[in-house]
C-alpha cells in the first residue's frame, strides 16, 4: 500500500473510518485465504517484478499461490549466519530502529509510550527487561518474510496475543501505539550468550497469518534456526534484552527522535555481548 493511501486511511476520517474494517482480523483471513488459492498465481510475476526479485537467491519452486512464493525459501548457499556466538545477530531482513527500556519498564516510538506489561500481556516478567533494550526490526513486502532465532538456549515460555491488524509502518505509528493493538506472538528463550531473550512477531494489515515451528517449552533451539514465517504483508519483529547483555554496534540508531533505520539482513552481525 503506498503512503497516500495510507495517509488517508490514517490521517482522514473517512479513511479511519473505512480502517475500522480492514484492521479486522477476519478481513485478513479472508484476503489470506485468497492468497492461499490458485487464483492468486497471476499476482506473483507483478510482485516479483515490482520487489526486484532476484530468482538465484531462493529454491527453485512452482508456486501454487501467491502466498507460496511470499513465504519462498532462500538458498541455503545464499543464507550467512554470523558464526561468532558473542555476536548478536538480526533474526530477519528488514529495517532496524532501537530503543532504551526506561524506568517504568516502557519504551517510545514516535510519540507513542509502549509499556512492556502490555506489549507482552498478563503474567510475563515485564520488570526482567527495565534498562535494556527493544529492538525494532520493521519488515516491507519486498523483504524475505522468514526469521531466525538470534542465539541457541532454551525455551522458557511463549503466547499469542490476538488483536486489531494495522499497518505497521511509521505513518500509522504516529497515529496508534499499534505494537500493543496488533495481533502478536512471543517466545522467551534463556540463551547462551545474551541472557533471556524476548523474540515477539507482530502481524499487519492483510498480514493473513503468523506461523512459527511448534516448539515445546524446555526444548533447545540453535542460533539461526528458522523460527517461523509471515505470511502476505509487511511486518514486525520486536527483540527485548535484558540490561547490560549487548551493546549495539555503532551503526544501529539508538533513540533517535526522527524514527531513523538502517537495513539489516538475517543473520547479520548488529551488536556484541556486553
Amino acid at each position: 500500500m503506498d503512503s497516500l493511501s495510507l495517509r488517508f486511511l490514517y490521517h482522514t476520517m473517512p479513511g479511519r473510518a473505512a480502517l475500522k474494517l480492514l484492521t479486522r482480523p477476519g478481513i485478513s483471513r479472508l484476503a489470506g485465504r485468497y492468497l492461499d488459492s490458485r487464483a492468486s498465481r497471476w499476482l506473483i510475476p507483478r510482485a516479483a517484478r515490482s520487489w526486484k526479485v532476484d530468482p538465484s537467491e531462493f529454491e527453485a519452486a512452482d508456486y501454487r499461490c501467491f502466498n507460496a512464493f511470499f513465504t519462498r525459501k532462500r538458498r541455503p548457499e545464499r543464507m550467512h549466519i554470523d558464526p561468532d556466538p558473542r555476536h548478536l545477530i538480526s533474526p530477519c531482513d528488514g529495517f532496524l530502529s532501537a530503543f532504551a527500556i526506561t524506568g517504568g519498564s516502557a519504551f517510545s516510538i514516535k510519540g507513542s509510550s509502549y509499556s512492556l506489561r502490555d506489549l507482552l500481556g498478563d503474567g510475563a516478567p515485564a520488570e526482567r527487561y527495565q534498562g535494556g533494550l527493544c529492538l525494532i526490526f520493521r519488515l516491507t513486502p519486498a523483504n524475505y518474510h522468514r526469521y531466525c532465532h538470534v542465539d541457541a538456549g532454551e525455551l522458557l515460555a511463549q503466547r499469542t496475543i490476538p488483536g486489531a491488524l494495522h499497518c505497521v509502518r511509521p505513518i500509522a505509528c504516529e497515529r496508534y501505539p499499534v505494537y500493543v493493538q496488533n495481533s502478536r506472538e512471543w517466545a522467551r528463550v534463556q540463551t547462551e550468550n545474551f541472557g533471556a531473550i524476548v523474540q515477539m512477531e507482530i502481524g499487519a494489515l492483510l498480514v493473513g497469518r503468523i506461523v512459527n515451528e511448534p516448539i515445546a517449552a524446555g526444548a533447545r533451539v540453535r542460533r539461526g534456526q528458522e523460527k517461523g514465517r509471515f505470511e502476505f504483508g509487511g511486518s514486525t519483529i520486536v527483540l527485548l534484552l535484558e540490561a547490560d547483555r549487548a551493546r549495539l554496534d555503532a551503526r544501529v540508531p539508538l533513540d533517535d527522535p526522527s524514527g531513523a533505520e538502517i537495513p539489516v539482513r538475517m543473520g547479520e552481525r548488529i551488536g556484541i555481548q556486553s
